[in-house]
């Protein structure tokens, strides 16, 4: 029998708020939803503890995860771009990348022949079909419309635009984009082959923070998971990070506490082993007063 997963020393004990990243972090390759997950997940708001998945899919990718692990949470979806309500499927926030500035962002990827996905309306458009657009597409599980030129086309502030290639070639890509617009673009790695452009209001510490407003949480009562690059800022936002074993060195490295990796359903560990040390929104308040005697 393995052995249960052991907190450390200093993990908070009243927590209101669990945020997760999705892919790499609650979910692995294979892209299922497992079943020990999913109870952690379902026990954790049973004991009154709120989910929210904080991710940089679209909306309508994400939203099967949410109806198959139960949560009627705000779910954050595009990096932060877009706060959803599951069951309603309206956008509470929704900050898009500004016309003009989404032009001149287009202009600088094509120049260096890089093709781009296009989010409007939480739908997926590219100027042509190429196999990396059916892989994402595939990925995602989405529809997919080729619609020519995209400057030609693109009338409406998109929500994000995605570029996908090899990882070495696009941390190149990245480096020059961050000097080229100098803070007017976000941009961030979301798996090793997705570079996300955003507006610069966008990040998923700042659509979290959306979220806790509407929720009634604060940072200080939230543990983040993330893997990635775009997680970083999820992190910084919580009160205490973890990161699953498959997280890159950088966020390993600012992690309050590694929690096993996606394959061993670490997320899911860690949930249990809160669950089983009473960490939760009630947590500690039920405690006598300390005795003033010696």
């Amino acid at each position: 029998m393995k052995r249960a997963l052991v907190l450390p020393d200093g993990f908070p004990r009243q927590i209101k708020a669990i945020a997760s990243d999705l892919d790499r972090t609650l979910i692995g390759e294979d892209y299922e939803l497992r079943e020990r997950t999913a109870d952690a997940i379902a026990a954790a708001r049973a004991a009154g503890i709120h989910v929210v998945i904080v991710t940089g899919r679209m909306f309508r990718s994400v939203r099967p995860y949410l109806e198959r692990a139960g949560i009627d949470d705000l779910v954050v979806c595009y990096q932060g771009a877009i706060v959803a309500d599951p069951e309603s499927g309206r956008f509470l926030r929704h900050v898009t990348i500004p016309l003009e500035l989404a032009r001149e962002t287009i202009s600088a990827v094509e120049r260096e022949r890089f093709q781009l996905n296009c989010y409007v309306d939480d739908n997926l458009y590219v100027s042509k079909m190429t196999p990396e657009a059916r892989r994402y597409a595939d990925f995602q599980q989405i529809p997919i419309e080729t619609v020519g030129n995209l400057l030609d086309w693109l009338v409406s502030p998109p929500t994000k635009l995605v570029v996908i290639g090899d990882p070495k070639a696009l941390d190149g890509l990245a480096e020059r984009l961050r000097e080229h617009f100098s803070g007017r673009l976000y941009v961030s790695k979301s798996l090793p082959f997705f570079l996300e452009l955003a507006s610069p209001e966008v990040s998923k510490g700042s659509g979290l923070g959306f979220v806790a407003e509407r929720l009634g949480f604060t940072a200080v009562e939230t543990v983040a998971f993330g893997d990635g690059e775009n997680d970083i800022e999820l992190l910084d936002w919580a009160g205490y990070a973890v990161a699953v074993g498959n997280a890159q060195a950088e966020v390993l490295a600012r992690a309050d506490f590694v929690c096993p990796p996606v394959q061993e359903e670490g997320v899911a560990q860690t949930i249990e082993a809160m669950l089983a040390a009473g960490v939760g929104p009630l947590a500690g308040s039920e405690l006598p007063p300390r005795s003033s005697s010696p």
